[in-house]
């Protein structure tokens, strides 16, 4: 099955068109198009993961790979192809599975969308093909492509009602505007990463995973400022996809697409893009400690950062936008943590670090996992509940638990799995994360302060994210009602919401039962020849040791208390003192309150950029196309058309004066050709 492994994103591609030409001509204008490559493209990953997890590859640590020519340019072959290995197989299983559920949940939730339904069908196929071609990509150009086929679909979706957005909580919210800012805020980060395809490209002299992985090390110690430039621009990208600070502010403005727009982006495709580039390009970003340090950096700053503007936002989606920001900081920071051990274990040659860098390495792709069932689930929750009541705004909300019971005890499964209470799935994730921030301080390394402070930030941001999830789910589910309801949804949304609290239960139990070898297979994959050259190997903890460091670290119970406070202090505040609409004022709020509110203010700073800068730049670029671009054509048209003028004034239609013109032709020539005899000396 491995060799047929292309046909993953071809059947969303193929419903991509079909929903396209004739998804009006079906019901539910393409959706059961849609759901079938969706569901045809998971029971496809789950053969192919199958198949490469009995083969001989896996044992071996080796990636399954095929690939053809495509490009020649100049010295530099480029090709096509697939790269298997575990982390390409969990990356395609939860991305087709959660696609499906979505999909089949969007049957109800976009049903008065009319004719629109052939659009918005259409491009989640292609949504879905993007993010799957993506993780089978065997180079990185490839990988752009599918990249960028993302960035597309992201633009046209989260714009999908264009300058109008239903039920949201300003006066109108400019969806076509929101577009546009994800659209541009992302390419900031995508040209950054080209750039350094560019760069790895003239370093390497292939962009393929297998010549780079293999060829890092002896490439970084000739050229260590350029590759360890490449590696920084590779994470900007990541920092514009994933939305990373200081590129975050675009995705709670893309709330504006419908919610299950919103649950493709966060839990499925798109934004877990940039976690998967750093988890693939692992061996040439550890070649570098500095560079790891900036990766797990950004990742702390943005897990603190943005969870701070989910305490006191009012629109429910926009909680959960925060929070993915957050948990996208806690993945980052994983990987950075991870890396930064391994670094520094094969530049000492100790083993016990790279254990502990394997170690983070899986925390971070365990999250990843387990926050995209509970944030699918979270997600669509909302769009629930925003379906029976006609908003977004939770202050019009309250009271919903007894009118919406499977949707209020799904949420609040997300919420406890969020929030890291055991046994749920967040809680094995989100422990491993901040066991993997506190290691190289544990260890005394170089950067160990750093990374003290680091585990310090995500230990309060646990605290923060227990209280504003716990928050919402009692401001939206108990008390008195604050608005009308129409009652639980229909089974084609309640139905994903049961199987998918499923998941945010028990997702985090497969760490018990060999998840964490597989995950660290995909580490040994790109990394065996590595070590081997140093005398080590990649090596993760069995299981139980796993589960016997979790329950014996003092940390994991402050984690918990911290959880357990932030949920006390939240219902303390909108329980036991039930939310009242008519006594919120907004205008009477501190300083704090509001700072938070206006998001740092980082909307106005990016549009002061793009005045000040972007517009100052654009008037100079408008001047050079004018007066040097312009300049240069007209000129030179302005030539043609004077010497054309000039020599058909000569053309009067006279033989006389033809025949002047000839006199005075030979006799110029005879007077040339005299000179030449004169000065050459004779015949």
């Amino acid at each position: 099955m491995m060799e047929y492994v292309w046909l993953v994103p071809i059947f969303p591609v193929a419903c991509f068109v079909l929903a396209g030409l004739f998804g009006n001509k079906t019901p539910q204008g393409g959706g059961y198009i849609a759901i079938a490559g969706a569901l045809i493209a998971f029971v496809l990953s789950a053969l192919v993961s199958y198949d490469y997890y009995s083969s001989d590859l896996y044992a071996a640590g080796e990636a399954f790979e095929m690939s053809m020519e495509w490009l020649v340019v100049g010295g530099y072959t480029l090709n096509f192809g697939v790269y298997i290995d575990s982390l390409s197989c969990i990356m395609m299983l939860f991305a087709s599975f959660i696609s499906t559920l979505i999909f089949v949940y969007s049957i109800g939730y976009m049903d008065d969308q009319g004719e629109k339904k052939r659009r918005y069908y259409g491009e989640v196929s292609l949504f879905l093909t993007g993010m799957l071609g993506l993780v089978i990509s065997s180079n990185y150009l490839e990988m752009f492509v599918f990249w960028e086929i993302m960035g597309l679909c992201s633009y046209l979706l989260i714009g999908f009602w264009s300058y109008t957005h239903p039920n949201g909580d300003e006066a109108s919210i400019n969806a076509s505007s929101a577009a546009k800012k994800a659209f541009l805020v992302t390419r900031l980060g995508d040209v950054c990463l080209m750039t350094g395809l560019f760069v790895l490209l003239y370093a390497f002299g292939s962009l393929d995973y297998s010549v780079i992985f293999t060829d890092a090390p002896a490439v970084f110690a000739a050229n260590e400022t350029l590759v360890t430039i490449g590696i920084l621009l590779l994470f900007a990208g990541v920092i514009g996809k994933s939305a990373q600070f200081p590129l975050h502010d675009w995705l709670p403005d893309a709330m504006a697409g419908p919610t299950t727009v919103s649950a493709l982006i966060h839990a499925a495709t798109m934004v877990k893009a940039g976690v998967y580039l750093v988890a693939r390009s692992y061996p040439i970003f550890t070649q570098s400690a500095d560079a790891m340090l900036v990766v797990a950096i950004i990742g702390g700053v943005t897990a603190i950062y943005t969870a701070s503007m989910a305490l006191n936002n009012m629109n429910i989606k926009r909680v959960l936008a925060y929070s993915t920001l957050s948990q996208l900081g806690y993945m980052i920071l994983a990987l950075g943590a991870g890396g930064y051990l391994i670094a520094t274990g094969m530049d000492t040659g100790n083993q016990e670090l790279i254990v502990l860098g394997t170690a983070g390495y899986a925390a971070g792709i365990f999250h990843m996992i387990n926050h995209a069932f509970f944030k699918a689930l979270l997600f669509l929750c909302s769009g629930s509940v925003i379906h029976a009541v006609g908003t977004e705004d939770m202050r019009h909300m309250g009271g919903l638990r007894k009118q919406m019971p499977i949707t209020a005890y799904t949420m609040l499964i997300g919420s406890l799995s969020i929030a890291g209470i055991p046994v749920f799935s967040g809680f094995w994730s989100k422990d491993l994360v901040l066991e993997a921030a506190f290691a190289p301080f544990h260890h005394g390394l170089g950067a160990g302060s750093v990374f003290c402070l680091l585990f310090i930030l995500g230990m309060i941001t646990a605290f923060m994210t227990a209280f504003y999830m716990f928050r919402m789910w009692f401001m939206t589910f108990t008390g008195e009602p604050r608005g009308h309801c129409h009652g639980e949804s229909p089974k084609p949304m309640t139905v994903p919401l049961i199987i998918l609290s499923i998941f945010a239960i028990g997702s985090g139990l497969l760490i018990l039962v060999g998840l964490g070898d597989f995950m660290a297979q995909s580490l040994a994959v790109g990394m065996n020849g590595i070590l081997a050259a140093l005398g080590l190997e990649v090596e993760i903890h069995s299981a139980m040791h796993i589960a016997e460091e979790i329950f014996t670290n003092v940390w994991t119970y402050v984690a918990i208390v911290l959880a357990v406070v932030g949920i006390g202090i939240a219902y303390l505040m909108y329980v036991k003192k039930p939310f009242v609409a008519e006594n919120f004022d907004e205008t009477k709020k501190g300083a704090i309150y509001n700072l938070v509110a206006k998001r740092y203010y980082f909307p106005q700073l990016y549009n002061q950029i793009s005045w000040k800068l972007g517009y100052g730049i654009s008037r100079i670029v408008d001047v050079f196309d004018r007066k040097v671009i312009d300049g240069t054509v007209n000129g030179l048209s302005n030539a043609v058309v004077g010497s054309g003028d000039g020599l058909s004034s000569a053309q009067t239609g006279y033989v006389r004066d033809y025949a002047s013109y000839i006199v005075i032709g030979v006799v110029v020539i005879m007077a040339v050709f005299v000179l030449m005899v004169y000065y050459g000396g004779g015949f």
